[in-house]
């Protein structure tokens, strides 16, 4: 049925390409996986949504456009099936970031996580562990984020945190990061920021002055004081 699908839709004289993506792509499919699929295409194609086969299409200029952060993970690990001229570089831009984008990530991203852990500081000092909580578990985005931008790679989708780490291991600690990061988020906070000071970031957490002390007080034994 699949050879039979790829078959079909690369008839079409419109289609430059088709990329598998999903579960199928990566080597993790189960029996209840359905089959993603990319169609790069000059003419719009409607999109086909089923028990087996999610199909979505792109235009060439759709495909080369990467403002859309979020979307690009979807062509991690994707494999091109037909390409007419073009494609791959197209799924290889999308899946790897730049260094100035990851740059940029990571410092948008890590000012996003030490705000969070500011703030369930502040809670968690003020006698509010509920809120400390809520703030500790919204700051688990910005966190995965900042890890793998100061990495130059792009946040995975939660479904494949364990493939990615797997596939492509960052080492220790960071193979640990999704039972730390849903458990115990502020833990890996010392590791990320000896990471962003060795690449260039101390001025982004300087810039948080005593605010960053009462992070390392509330959340690194290592650097508690009792002032």
């Amino acid at each position: 049925m699949f050879d039979h699908l790829v078959a079909e839709i690369g008839a079409d004289p419109q289609v430059v390409g088709i990329v598998l993506t999903g579960s199928h792509a990566r080597g993790t499919a189960t029996d209840r996986s359905d089959i993603d699929l990319c169609v790069v295409t000059h003419a719009p194609r409607e999109r086909r949504r089923e028990k087996v086969i999610d199909e979505f299409s792109r235009t060439p200029r759709q495909l080369a456009d990467t403002s859309d952060t979020y979307q690009r993970y979807t062509f991690r690990g994707a494999r091109v099936l037909l390409d007419r001229g073009g494609v791959q570089p197209l799924v290889d831009q999308q899946a790897t970031p730049t260094p100035a984008e990851a740059r940029t990530w990571a410092r948008d991203n890590l000012d996003g996580y030490v705000n969070f852990l500011y703030r369930a500081a502040k809670s968690q000092r003020d006698g509010h562990p509920t809120a400390a909580a809520l703030d500790l578990a919204e700051s688990i985005p910005w966190l995965l984020t900042t890890v793998f931008a100061l990495h130059g790679r792009l946040r995975p989708y939660n479904k494949y945190l364990s493939w990615e780490l797997e596939k492509f291991p960052l080492g220790d600690p960071w193979n640990a990061l999704p039972e730390r990061a849903s458990t115990h988020p502020a833990s890996l906070f010392p590791d990320v920021e000896r990471l962003a000071r060795t690449q260039g970031h101390a001025d982004l957490l300087d810039s948080w002055g005593d605010d960053l002390s009462l992070i390392h007080r509330s959340f690194d034994p290592s650097r508690r004081t009792t002032r």
